[in-house]
């Protein structure tokens, strides 16, 4: 029966187990060699003595190129000094793919390489434990996401991701060739989402690809990125901000409680926040980024070098709230008693915005009047402002990026580690 390495334990010793993997390392002593299986759950240890073992497989065995994929049956035996605390006298030893050489890129981690060189091979980069750990916590990360939002009675949809026009306006798009006519690839879901309100799905998650055409060049910018989007009926901002910090704190938790292996391949341990988040407004942000001897006008967006200045007083996650309502999106709701205040915020981790959400206008004719105020035309957003014209309900929701809340909660460099094939402004292929 093939196994995993990672499912052999005591129970297995004497016994005879299959392996598949590829070769990660080999060791040749002369009378001896030893040859290090590696598969996507960690490493077992061939050890194959020259008197014990078929010659002809001995011969194979110490010849075969790294990274070659094998097929191993044999005995297990307990060794202190092996990987996982056993090793395996082969039977048989068949290689099923000679690996060419010299490879494109090390493996094994004792020689560094830049991110450039790691993501032009990036099918022998994933190869690496430390990198295979990182989608597997992924994984379970979007598996957290499920469980916490069907447990509250979301339903998952799936909306269009190629459209006629802007979700925000701008000129941020990918335009594409579709039939007769110009298209453009999808910056979010946010206007069928909110469409949904209206067709009385009252709670609706979203986990899909996005679209930016921004020109950044940025350790946290992607042009092709996964977000997490809710929208929900009946609430506002600060309902939708519950949501979103319960789920932070439940992501940890499960990822604490089940990637516990991964995590040491990583060497990350997971801290698990305490929520409520903090709030800090941006009038106070401001202050505070002012207090230090960078300019800001009211009403501007918060530069990187801002933020970096704001999250010296802010560590781990926080929620920035109460922007100027005409540094948002035409559909954020304004506070009913200082309009130039939204009832809108970023959930910060550091310096690093993660989500941003916001109450949304429900009324078909404050949104026109909002629409016009940011120079962009209603007759472009034909089919969403109709559903707004007959029973739409009060409604709130957010986006948060899954690649940069990767980045956060496992602490990495740069947003790319943690995408299987990143798209940016440079990289097209792989």
């Amino acid at each position: 029966m093939r196994k995993f390495t990672a499912e052999i334990n005591e129970k297995d010793f004497g016994k005879e187990v299959e392996l598949c993997g590829w070769v990660h390392e080999v060791r040749d002593l002369g009378g001896l060699v030893f040859v290090v299986l590696r598969d996507r759950e960690g490493f077992a240890q061939i050890t194959l003595p020259k008197k014990a073992v078929d010659r002809e497989m001995f011969r194979r065995a110490r010849k075969v190129r790294r990274e070659s994929v094998v097929r191993v049956k044999g005995t297990v035996k307990a060794e202190e000094k092996a990987p996982n605390g056993f090793e395996i006298i082969p039977e048989e030893f068949e290689i099923l793919n000679e690996a060419d050489a010299p490879l494109p890129l090390e493996v094994t981690e004792k020689v560094p390489a830049e991110l450039d060189t790691r993501l032009d091979s990036r099918f022998i980069d994933l190869r690496r434990p430390r990198v295979q750990a990182i989608f597997r916590i992924r994984h379970a990360m979007l598996q957290a996401i499920r469980e916490f939002f069907d447990r509250r009675g979301f339903i998952e949809v799936n909306t269009p991701k190629i459209v006629s026009t802007a979700t925000e306006g701008g000129t941020e798009l990918f335009p594409i060739t579709y039939f007769e006519r110009e298209a453009f690839l999808n910056q979010s879901p946010q206007l069928y989402k909110q469409t949904l309100m209206a067709a009385g799905f009252e709670r609706v998650l979203e986990i899909g690809p996005i679209f930016r055409a921004e020109e950044h060049n940025t350790i946290r910018h992607l042009n092709e990125a996964v977000s997490i989007d809710i929208e929900v009926s009946f609430t506002d901002h600060e309902g939708v901000m519950r949501y979103l910090e319960e789920l932070v704190k439940y992501i940890h938790e499960r990822i604490s409680e089940r990637c516990e292996r991964y995590l040491e391949w990583i060497g990350v341990k997971i801290d698990i926040p305490e929520i409520p988040f903090t709030r800090l407004s941006y009038d106070e942000a401001v202050e505070i980024v002012k207090g230090k001897g960078e300019e800001v006008n009211w009403g501007e967006d918060l530069s990187t070098s801002a933020l970096k200045l704001v999250a010296e007083d802010y560590s781990g996650y926080y929620f920035i709230v109460d922007w100027p309502t005409e540094s948002k999106p035409f559909y954020a709701m304004p506070h009913e008693n200082d309009p130039e205040i939204s009832k809108t915020f970023d959930l910060m981790h550091g310096w690093l915005e993660i989500a941003s959400g916001a109450q949304r206008i429900h009324i078909h004719d404050m949104l026109v009047r909002r629409i016009y105020e940011q120079g962009l035309s209603p007759e472009s957003f034909g089919f969403y402002l109709q559903a707004f014209r007959y029973g739409m309900p009060p409604h709130a929701g957010w986006g948060m990026g899954l690649d940069r809340l990767v980045m956060a909660v496992l602490n990495l460099s740069n947003i790319r580690e943690g995408v299987l094939f990143p798209r940016d402004r440079q990289r097209l292929v792989p």
